[in-house]
């Protein structure tokens, strides 16, 4: 675009002295037509680059998403193919389910086991309340007969005291009696091993034996909710639209859950079209305002765009979280850029782009709109050069 401007600058000037004379080509005249281009394409370059910034680094990124199964096993199916679209919900591959149902079975007996205990624990409680009722009923009756053999001990005492009754019948009645009193002592200590084991409760004030038994149903019922999820996990399906790249994976290799090796890459159909712009050129940039973009992919082409929005922020703006001072370097770190997030607008809004696909752009700003036709030709001259392939075989 330069070019051009002082190729038309020229002619003008040749026609002005040399063509028609309208003035004189002398040493003052040279001066002031040299002069006039230089300062006048410095003054507009400065401006343009102010009120519509440009790039040479426009770039398509994707969302990859590595697809990492849940659990371990051997893959028995793989349905998908590389390098062709899948929809949200696709299977992407199987894994061998067998071990996992088996556990499902084992962890569904021990849930009933561990159920049918909680029930046991329910029906001891009321069991050891049947009890201790019994136990209260049994150390009155034998409280109520103690109370009357100590009578009759008495009695037959005063009877053989007199000579008219037996001593035989004296130690009989003791005897009765010792009886009576070891009965008593042991229905008391019946009731008392009752009443610890209905004591023993926990802060809910549920029996300890309850409590334990609801916790292990619990565990139990956690276990299984966990077998059944991981027998879910031997299915994989696509978590979004897109591409699978690179399909390395086949029926009858082992995978694993490991985060550093997925099974494979989905490229999803999202996608983020970024340009990257030094930190002092975005004073004027806003969302919402106009865009172009020339990418490699679709020689001579000038793509409608918006910004979307811009990302303040990037690498040299966080510092690594260890115990060691941050080195700072023999020399400064580059400035790093910030980058714009566009979105393709008008007849271009569902334009197909290629991901990692490179090329160039600009933003057009509120200010200086007569200024934005120069660098909309600029853009424009530069994406015919893509038509040209420089190399020699």
């Amino acid at each position: 675009m330069e070019i051009l401007l002082l190729g038309i600058y020229t002619f003008f000037a040749w026609l002005v002295f040399f063509k028609f004379k309208w003035l004189p080509w002398n040493i003052v005249s040279q001066v002031i037509t040299i002069t006039i281009p230089i300062i006048g394409l410095t003054l507009t370059i400065l401006l343009l680059n102010i009120v519509a910034p440009s790039t040479s680094d426009v770039r398509v990124v994707n969302y990859v998403v590595q697809v990492i199964p849940q659990v371990s096993g051997r893959v028995t199916e793989v349905p998908v193919q590389a390098n062709r679209p899948v929809k949200k919900g696709d299977l992407l591959f199987k894994i061998d389910p067998a071990p996992f149902e088996d556990a499902v079975k084992t962890a569904e007996a021990k849930a009933l086991e561990a159920k049918a205990r909680l029930i046991d624990a329910s029906d001891k409680e009321k069991e050891l309340q049947e009890l201790q009722t019994i136990a209260d009923s049994r150390i009155t009756s034998v409280e109520a007969n103690l109370g009357l053999a100590n009578q009759r001990v008495a009695q037959y005492r005063e009877l053989a005291s007199k000579g008219a009754g037996r001593i035989f019948d004296v130690e009989q009645a003791d005897t009765n009696k010792i009886a009576l009193e070891s009965d008593l002592d042991s229905a008391k200590a019946r009731r008392a091993d009752i009443g610890y084991q209905l004591s023993a409760r926990d802060e809910n004030g549920e029996l300890v034996q309850i409590a334990i038994a609801r916790a292990n149903l619990a565990a139990a019922e956690a276990a299984l909710s966990n077998a059944r999820w991981q027998l879910a996990q031997t299915t994989m399906i696509a978590p979004a639209d897109g591409t699978v790249i690179n399909l390395q994976l086949r029926p009858g290799q082992y995978v694993n859950n490991m985060p550093f090796k997925p099974a494979l890459l989905l490229v999803e159909n999202e996608q983020m079209l970024l340009a990257l712009y030094k930190q002092n050129e975005l004073r004027k940039v806003k969302p919402g305002q106009e865009a172009e973009v020339a990418l490699r992919t679709y020689p001579g082409k000038v793509i409608k765009c918006k910004v979307d929005s811009i990302v303040w922020a990037q690498g040299q703006g966080q510092l690594p979280w260890t115990g060691n001072i941050p080195e700072s370097g023999a020399a400064p770190n580059p400035e790093g850029r910030f980058a714009v997030r566009l979105t393709t607008d008008g007849k271009d809004k569902d334009l197909f782009l290629a991901a990692g696909a490179h090329g160039q752009g600009a933003i057009y700003s509120d200010s200086g709109a007569m200024l934005h036709i120069i660098r909309k030709v600029i853009l424009r001259v530069g994406s015919k050069t893509d038509w040209l392939i420089l190399k020699l075989h």
